[in-house]
């Protein structure tokens, strides 16, 4: 109880000295819920949303598919029990650098992209995302450019994630 205690105070102060491990988990758990979050915001969470968040998931993450499904449906339920994005950003600016920060939000570009169309909604979430995450505007076009460009041809998803932050 102490421990906890300890660690929540920590958090809020941002003691910079304290040990933070280093735990996948919690930014793929950040990161897929903010996908969980732009495929659902259009209020209509189709199959190739979803089929596209499950590729994304396995192959960024490198996760077999029970384990991204998984993953996925924590995402949901932390997604749907959110307050705001801050809950989500937080965790992802804490334990990615500029590079893996940069690839969530081209990720979620990927995601707004899935169903054909971009929603205002989705838009609006990534350029926020993107301000809560450090990532400018003018990567955050680019990002989005990119984006558009691969629907046209398709990349491998093979790419490596980036690294947390040791």
């Amino acid at each position: 109880m102490l421990d906890a205690l300890r660690s929540f105070i920590t958090e809020l102060t941002g003691d910079a000295n304290a040990p933070k491990p280093v735990e996948a988990a919690d930014y793929q758990l950040a990161a897929a819920a903010l996908l969980v979050n732009i495929a659902s915001i259009d209020g209509d969470f189709d199959d190739n949303e979803k089929a596209r968040i499950q590729l994304l998931v396995e192959t960024r993450f490198g996760l077999p598919p029970d384990e991204a499904r998984a993953l996925i449906q924590q995402a949901c339920q932390n997604e749907r029990e959110a307050v705001d994005l801050y809950h989500f950003t937080s965790v992802l600016k804490r334990r990615l650098d500029e590079d893996g920060r940069k690839q969530v939000i081209g990720m979620m570009w990927d995601m707004a992209h899935a169903d054909g169309t971009v929603h205002e909604f989705e838009e609006n979430v990534v350029w926020r995302v993107a301000e809560l995450l450090g990532v400018s505007t003018r990567e955050r076009v680019e990002l989005r450019r990119e984006a558009r460009e691969a629907l046209e041809n398709p990349p491998p998803l093979d790419g490596p994630w980036s690294r947390p932050k040791e």
